[in-house]
């Protein structure tokens, strides 16, 4: 069995409103990217580590690899026009059938290695494998001009790695584009298979806007 980790960074930074995308902002004096393929990296499973990155950011990411020293083996992929289009690229650069894949948010820099590793062992049994929390706010849903209340007890928040066996990711990403698709479960989901869940981790933040840096920032501090 042979195990990958596709790193998903062809993201933009408007949400933060800069420039730079959240992948490259420093956190702890490196870049947030690093932190996640450093995860990944050691923990048990060391999967072979695929990065998406938009085209335009290629060159920029080599030149901070060796700014900072950062040699952990991993294979670029170009990124497409969509998310969706991005992850596709990746799994088509996988040809081993036997294998294993965890698609992960770069900008999820607080993974911590026994989630990694609890999500790769649950896939080997299950096919797709996704980590959630339950929701600690209230919610309430959008009704025409106004908001009805809904229970969170309903509701799971969704995080990654998400993790497939290879053929249910192979045959998920043969589908035509859908705005349907928010992340790979989804995907996978409307290919036909059943999607699994295990617990996440509340420390396991993505990284949206500029305030997150600090949180993420506590965490990666009380990890070490």
């Amino acid at each position: 069995m042979h195990y990958y980790a596709i790193i998903v960074a062809g993201g933009s930074g408007k949400r933060m409103q800069a420039d730079l995308p959240k992948q490259f902002h420093l956190l702890l004096g490196k870049p947030v990217m690093m932190h996640t393929i450093e995860a990944f990296y050691h923990s048990s499973y060391q999967p072979e580590i695929l990065i998406v990155l938009n085209t335009d950011y290629i060159s920029y990411w080599k030149d901070l690899c060796v700014q900072h020293n950062f040699f952990i083996p991993h294979t670029i992929i170009p990124g497409g026009a969509q998310r969706f289009d991005s992850v596709k690229n990746a799994v088509q650069a996988i040809t081993n059938e036997d294998s294993i894949i965890a698609v992960h948010d770069a900008v999820r820099p607080v993974i911590h290695e026994e989630l990694i590793a609890r999500c790769f062992d649950e896939a080997t049994v299950k096919e797709a494998v996704i980590p959630v929390i339950p929701s600690k706010d209230s919610l309430r849903k959008i009704n025409g001009s106004t908001t009805v209340s809904i229970s969170r007890d309903d509701i799971l928040i969704v995080q990654t790695p998400q993790v497939f066996k290879y053929k249910v990711l192979k045959k998920a990403y043969n589908q035509l584009y859908s705005q349907l698709f928010t992340d790979d479960a989804s995907v996978v989901e409307h290919a036909g298979y059943t999607i699994f869940t295990t617990q996440g981790h509340a420390s396991n933040i993505k990284i949206t806007y500029i305030e997150d840096l600090a949180v993420a920032s506590l965490f990666l501090s009380s990890k070490a």
